[in-house]
């Protein structure tokens, strides 16, 4: 038990250390001129297809290259299902309009619409709920990258019963939206609980500098 502890202190600390996005200081949605730098931008980004018929968008692969350049992802199991939630029509593609739409959360988002979009990366096959085992996964990925112990496997799995005490408030071994949503109005930390899916203030700054510098001439 104080092994478990111990490794739930530690979850805890990693996560104060973590720079999450600015909650406390919402900013306003993305104006009509910032939807148009976005479009802008999403332009230069995606190669025109040769067959004139071909759904024009960012595919999964320039999709991940751009968060993790930009926005210094490295998780290929998050960086996945972020592609996910922005592809809405699930067509492998993301359109101009899943672009802008899901850049509005992705970086100012309000707290209701960034728990929705979490929730939605974390519950990896899409059940409406997120199980231990996407929790093992998911807490796995993100920590196996810490200095390692004897049996890593173990640890995490100490972590998902942790997790699952302090946000399971319906008790049944999972967690359900409600019990997310709950959570992380609790404690606002809780909000990328099971590895970052969203910008740091640093790199979502740098990205609105780069791609909205233009509207300062407007």
């Amino acid at each position: 038990m104080e092994m478990a502890l111990e490794r739930m202190s530690w979850w805890f600390s990693l996560m104060l250390k973590r720079p999450i996005s600015n909650m406390e200081q919402l900013k306003e949605k993305i104006n009509k001129i910032e939807v148009e730098c976005l479009i802008k931008l999403f332009h230069t980004l995606v190669v025109e297809p040769s067959d004139r018929h071909a759904i024009i968008g960012l595919d999964r692969n320039m999709f991940r290259n751009i968060l993790h350049v930009t926005f210094g992802m490295t998780d290929d199991m998050i960086m996945d299902r972020v592609f996910r939630a922005f592809d809405t029509d699930n067509d492998s593609c993301v359109s101009v309009t899943e672009w802008v739409e899901g850049l509005s959360i992705f970086l100012r988002g309000t707290l209701e619409e960034k728990m929705k979009y979490c929730f939605e990366v974390y519950d990896l096959n899409g059940d409406g709920y997120i199980s231990r085992e996407e929790m093992f996964h998911m807490l796995k990925n993100s920590l196996l990258k810490q200095p390692s112990e004897e049996d890593p496997d173990e640890g995490i799995k100490d972590l998902v019963e942790i997790t699952l005490k302090k946000m399971d408030y319906d008790h049944d071994g999972k967690l359900s939206y409600t019990d997310f949503e709950k959570a992380v109005r609790d404690e606002n930390l809780l909000l990328e609980a099971f590895g970052p899916c969203l910008p740091d203030i640093k790199s979502s700054m740098a990205f609105e500098m780069q791609a909205f510098r233009e509207t300062g001439d407007m």
